[in-house]
């Protein structure tokens, strides 16, 4: 009995890539963190103490070295600022503190303290792990290279010396160590790292081959044409970078109002103190007046209306699996008007399922009896497309015979002895030679639907075509629809996988903007294509070649349960519970916040405007503008913990609710 010649006996392809373990920053390695620690940690012992009934010189102390603790390095910022000839909002805010503590209010003060040491502290952590997983990429790809020599031998170099025109050899389970084209040889290639692809991609020669992905079985010789610093993995790394540094500049809508606010207030702080004094008023009472002006015109409760609501709409959608990174992020996600996704890994499950098992015409083999054979004889394979034939077996029950004489060859499939009849599994592009008519057209018919189409020989014989695609999230039509009813747009299917499987997931979720086979650069290109319609995109997706499109994007949210470390880093936003009807819920959900933190300034400039106008126009006595300045910032916080409660989820899930339910109902 015949079988194949090259006996390869195991095959170590992985359905996706993974990059190794970043290596992270530890928290308290950052000096932001430890002094926002320490601050919280003093200003919550003053509270205890102050509430207990102690020694009021104690509780002070405590509340004072949390002032010290959180705010000298705002404190610092703002007067290297002032010095540039800039006020910055933080000098003023302490600034405010300690006008707070002078009469009194100290315990205000130090909360003003804690909220913006801890917003740096936040801030400082995002950027050192976003900074950690762009070196984690750039280790994606291998140190060393065995690059081929004239003479016909083999050195081991750096890959980062590695010149254009080198010809590298790439062993079979190997990291690729540059971008080139393949010279000799076949292989399978697992560039989801690059492409997004869910399954490994044939190569022979003049094929493009790109660094950091992995190769299957065969062995390839590849001519390089980049440098390290060119190659496509570089380029992610250096996009990622660029965008997350220009995402950084992003400010809170309060934010943005600051320094005209900031210049305002202290010049009508003196304004205040010294023209009555320059009228003849008491320098007491000019200076009673001017220091209640500060305190009912200060940003305190403008910074409280706008904090509680986006910190309680952050906590609310971390209970729910959705991770929010920031204030400043929450607040964007509701002025999304088109979203934007990837397919492997998002839209569906990123492995492939067996999902057509179909026996040629003439032949005496049933599905059960063609799957058997086919499982029998890939059982032996790691191939992803060998381990979802072997599942789907597994599934309905079947008993497997041994597989006697394997072998495998990299680009054209399996052959083995089962049951005395020779049974080959492959390629169609290996095998279609020695196919009829009859399996010529079954395999066209599948790869036009966008299946990957495996045939089944027996002695040679065609008896049967086998289908395979990754199969598509049963939540993915409702997320679909209940993004398009929030934000009155289609959303886009932005995708490195081929055409036809694109477009048979498009249809089958629902979006009518598709566009396909795209690199990591040609994703960025496109946010930024649909951005210059005055869109605010936000892109969805899990892989690698996502996070530069999520870096550009207005919003970036990943698949956190299967996305790389680069990817979980790099969003925004991490869906941790891989549930996609949660990004419609987060969206809504930050909508929300920002209608409330638009109620709250309104209560915050009512009151300002009028205990002001109360200090200018009558004699407002420093205690009631105390109060009524502690009262507005009360009334605010306590407004925007509503988002707090289990309802606000509930509501924000409606839409894709809605959507999954009209779904069913069709």
């Amino acid at each position: 009995m015949a079988s194949f010649s090259t006996v390869t006996p195991t095959r170590s392809a992985p359905t996706r890539s993974v990059v190794a373990p970043v290596r992270r920053t530890r928290l308290l390695a950052l000096p932001e963190v430890r002094w926002a620690a320490a601050a919280l940690v003093l200003f919550l012992a003053g509270l205890a103490v102050q509430l207990l009934g102690g020694p009021s010189w104690f509780w002070w102390a405590l509340y004072l070295a949390c002032y010290v603790t959180g705010g000298w390095e705002p404190a610092l910022a703002g007067l290297k600022a002032l010095r540039e000839k800039t006020l910055d909002v933080d000098l003023l805010m302490v600034a405010a503190a300690v006008g707070a503590a002078s009469i009194g209010q100290v315990m205000d003060g130090g909360l003003l303290i804690v909220i913006f040491a801890t917003s740096g502290a936040l801030e400082a952590l995002a950027t050192a792990r976003t900074e950690d997983a762009v070196r984690g990429l750039l280790g994606l790809a291998p140190d060393t290279a065995t690059r081929l020599t004239g003479d016909g031998g083999e050195e081991s170099v750096q890959a980062a010396d590695l010149e254009v025109e080198d010809l590298i050899l790439v062993r079979p389970g190997e990291r690729i160590a540059a971008d080139g084209a393949v010279v000799a040889g076949a292989s399978e290639v697992d560039q989801a790292t690059i492409t997004g692809e869910p399954l490994p991609v044939d190569k022979t020669t003049s094929d493009e081959v790109f660094a950091g992905t992995l190769n299957g079985t065969g062995s390839l010789r590849v001519r390089v044409n980049r440098r390290a610093e060119d190659s496509v993995v570089a380029r992610i790394a250096t996009m990622v970078e660029q965008a997350s540094q220009t995402k950084a500049k992003t400010q809170l809508f309060i934010e943005k109002i600051e320094q005209r606010y900031s210049v305002g207030m202290v010049a009508a702080t003196i304004a205040v103190f010294v023209i009555p004094l320059l009228l003849g008023e008491a320098l007491q009472e000019s200076l009673l007046r001017a220091m209640t002006f500060m305190i009912v015109a200060s940003p305190c409760a403008v910074v409280l209306a706008t904090m509680p609501p986006l910190l309680a709409a952050i906590a609310n959608a971390g209970r729910h699996g959705v991770l929010v990174k920031s204030a400043v992020v929450m607040e964007q996600l509701g002025t999304t008007t088109r979203v934007a996704f990837d397919k492997t890994g998002t839209l569906t499950h990123g492995t492939p399922e067996l999902t057509e098992i179909r026996p040629l015409r003439g032949t005496r083999f049933t599905e059960e009896q063609l799957l058997r054979l086919a499982a029998a004889a890939e059982h032996p394979s790691e191939h992803p497309l060998a381990a979802a034939i072997v599942r789907a077996a597994r599934h309905r029950g079947l008993d497997l015979p041994s597989a006697d004489e394997f072998s495998a060859r990299p680009g054209r499939g399996v052959a083995a002895l089962i049951e005395d009849h020779f049974i080959q599994v492959g390629s169609p592009a290996a095998l279609l030679p020695t196919i009829d008519g009859t399996a010529t057209a079954a395999v066209e018919e599948l790869q036009q639907r966008g299946h990957t189409a495996v045939v089944v020989l027996c002695e040679y014989r065609p008896i049967g075509v086998l289908g395979i695609t990754d199969q598509v999230r049963a939540e993915s039509a409702s997320t679909v629809a209940a993004v398009t009813r929030l934000t009155g747009a289609d959303p886009v299917l932005l995708t490195g996988d081929n055409a036809a499987a694109a477009v048979r997931l498009a249809q089958q979720v629902g979006i009518t903007d598709v566009r396909a086979e795209l690199l990591p650069d040609d994703k960025v290109t496109a946010v930024r294509e649909l951005e210059t319609d005055e869109q605010r995109v936000a892109v969805v997706g899990d892989g690698i070649n996502d996070a530069p499109a999520l870096a550009a994007a207005h919003a970036g949210i990943a698949m956190g349960g299967a996305g790389s470390d680069l990817t979980v880093q790099t969003a925004d936003a991490i869906v941790v519970r891989d549930d996609l009807t949660a990004i419609p819920a987060v969206i809504a959900l930050s909508r929300r916040a920002r209608r409330v933190v638009i109620a709250n300034l309104i209560i915050a400039a009512t009151f300002i405007i009028g205990l002001v106008l109360w200090d200018l126009i009558g004699t407002l006595p420093l205690a009631l503008g105390v109060a009524g300045h502690e009262g507005s910032t009360v009334i605010v916080g306590l407004n925007g913990l509503r988002l707090l409660r289990r309802g606000a989820w509930r509501r924000a899930s409606q839409p894709a609710q809605s959507a999954n339910a009209a779904g069913s109902r069709s």
